[in-house]
């Protein structure tokens, strides 16, 4: 194969990817233009197409109300008004689906850096899990301290704190890395104008939330939260969410539980999410009530 040739193939690719002639399926939404067309670059490569926004690509060929879809997909990153090519999926949707699904599974099987960990402040305590697969295998044992972390906690946490707050990797390690430290600094801050008491945070490894539990009677902690990786999907892998009880005790309810999800840059900003945490703590401790019997 030649040069000449070489050159023809990624011509056909980058047309089929629709980024050389993106002139109608921009028509309708002139403002992903950018999004899409500068893909490409002058020696042919691509760019990273998980940096595409997919609430402004709207790659549909002829739309009958492009101007009115591509307005409804500002609302919601769905994967919507991806287009054609005759029967199949165009080829740039595709590549930006493996791409994120590639994201959610590194998410998953990869474990937080400890130089995050560290940066944080914070020290790490694990559960009986002692690897990646035992963790997706036996969620059980993700809800169970190991003994050396326990006595770890009984060493380096105040003890009877009027809230406890930890971090844990969950199912994405990314969301630790990516909010943690914003989600964590703003609860602590939001906590201290309240005047409101926290204990001393500290990370474990393959936790699940139910470990909360055992950690709320180990500390004694009026409320525990635990900040926490959720399961990564195809618009995100760095969604976290977390987790608050008012007196948690081992097997109870989880409806006992009250959540505050999808905490990540295109949901709800992390730092924003710490300070609405503080606030569902504060209100929690003056109803000494959480989950199904908070009324917020």
């Amino acid at each position: 194969m030649n040069e000449k040739d070489l050159r023809d193939i990624i011509a056909q690719v980058l047309s089929e990817m629709n980024v050389t002639d993106t002139t109608s399926a921009t028509s309708a939404a002139p403002a992903q233009k950018a999004d899409t067309a500068s893909a490409a670059t002058e020696d042919g490569f691509v760019e990273d197409v998980a940096e595409i926004d997919i609430k402004k690509q709207y790659l549909v060929e002829h739309p009958v109300a492009g101007d009115a879809y591509y307005e409804l997909k500002q609302y919601a990153p769905c994967r919507l008004g991806i287009g054609k090519a005759g029967a199949r999926y165009k080829t740039l949707p595709v590549l930006e689906f493996r791409a994120a699904h590639s994201a959610a599974q590194d998410a998953v099987f990869t474990d937080v850096d400890p130089e995050v960990i560290e940066k944080l402040g914070l020290f790490t305590v694990q559960t009986k899990c002692d690897s990646k697969d035992t963790y997706l295998t036996r969620p059980d044992l993700g809800r169970i301290l190991s003994d050396e972390a326990v006595q770890t906690i009984k060493e380096k946490c105040k003890m009877h704190p009027t809230v406890q707050i930890y971090v844990s990797d969950g199912l994405s390690s990314a969301a630790v890395a990516a909010n943690t430290a914003d989600v964590l600094p703003a609860i602590l801050q939001g906590l201290k104008s309240y005047g409101i008491e926290a204990g001393t945070p500290f990370f474990v490894k393959y936790g699940r939330v139910g470990v909360m539990d055992q950690i709320s009677e180990i500390t004694g902690a009026d409320v525990t939260c635990v900040l926490i990786g959720e399961r990564p999907g195809l618009i995100t892998a760095e969604s976290m969410s977390a987790y608050i009880a008012y007196k948690a005790t081992v097997g109870m309810p989880e409806a006992r539980r009250t959540v505050v999800s999808n905490i990540h840059k295109d949901g709800t900003i992390p730092a924003e999410a710490g300070a609405h945490i503080a606030d569902i703590i504060k209100k929690i401790l003056e109803a000494k009530a959480s989950g199904t019997d908070l009324k917020l």
